[in-house]
């Protein structure tokens, strides 16, 4: 499992029942999450008075709870900072869990010592480009939801990162690989995170398990002829982080790596899987561990 365990303003501090007791910043927050099927007791104080609940609906979704938060807060990873708020579906603009992909991404960076085009697709608010951008490579960060990429430009803003080369687009992302294909433009790097389940922009239905081969292999068109790595998350339950293995080998060649992504849980040592990840590159830089 790779954990993402250097956060500070950040912390998991309990989970059970199908929930998380979660500290962002210097606020509580309780949040479903299928994964914790487990019904151990809750003794963290938290649990009693979160200042944020986000409450299931019995006819599907929900909502959170009464609160006196403010519109939006603010979080930091090392130097990079992100916007979080209250979110429709529990979210809050920023998976934690992905801390350890970003310093994945920054090593991988830093020690190519050449001039890197990185392409991040489904790219969110931002973290992954952050992550990119901060070690020194130029980005496009892509992404169907205008909100998300507007969040992620004010993300890089308030990490001191709006001078550096990132394209932003709203676009749907196969749409936007066809066209960078037939241009001629290529990355040195890819980093994907698909949807569980979506629509496309003529209606039709994308569903990962279903589209993720077609995607991969349509996205290899784009790889430079000195690939540095493809990223690939997903939170699709059910998924094994193996496939994903077996995805990127059999069509790119060279070796992968992949694993659960995890977080620390304070209160009980225990480790909560938060979805799939898998690193791929080349066989001539990969050093199996």
């Amino acid at each position: 499992m790779w954990i993402s365990d250097k956060w500070i303003d950040y912390e998991l501090l309990d989970c059970s029942c199908g929930e998380r007791l979660e500290r962002w910043g210097g606020h509580i927050l309780v949040r479903p999450d299928p994964q914790v099927i487990w019904k151990t007791l809750k003794n963290h104080t938290g649990w009693k008075s979160p200042d944020a609940k986000y409450e299931r609906s019995e006819s599907g979704g929900g909502q959170w709870g009464a609160n006196d938060l403010p519109d939006r807060w603010q979080v930091g990873y090392e130097d990079l900072k992100f916007n979080v708020n209250l979110m429709n579906f529990k979210h809050t603009g920023l998976f934690p869990e992905q801390a350890v992909n970003w310093e994945y991404i920054v090593e991988k960076v830093r020690s190519a010592n050449r001039s890197l085009s990185v392409l991040n697709l489904f790219a969110y608010t931002g973290g992954a480009t952050l992550a990119t951008a901060s070690a020194g490579a130029a980005v496009c960060h892509v992404d169907a939801a205008r909100g998300m990429v507007n969040r992620a430009r004010e993300n890089a803003e308030a990490s001191g990162l709006s001078d550096r080369p990132i394209r932003w687009i709203v676009d749907d992302c196969a749409k936007f690989v066809e066209r960078e294909i037939r241009r001629g433009r290529r990355y040195d790097a890819l980093i994907m995170d698909p949807p569980s389940y979506g629509r496309g922009p003529s209606g039709e239905i994308w569903k990962l398990e279903d589209g993720l081969y077609d995607f991969v292999k349509l996205c290899s068109w784009v790889l430079s002829d000195s690939p540095l790595f493809v990223l690939i998350n997903s939170y699709t339950t059910g998924l094994s982080p193996s496939t994903l293995e077996y995805i990127t080998e059999s069509l790119l060649g060279g070796s992968a790596e992949s694993g659960e992504l995890g977080l620390p849980v304070t209160s009980s040592g225990m480790l909560l899987p938060c979805g799939a990840s898998c690193r791929w590159e080349p066989a001539d830089l990969r050093v199996k561990s």
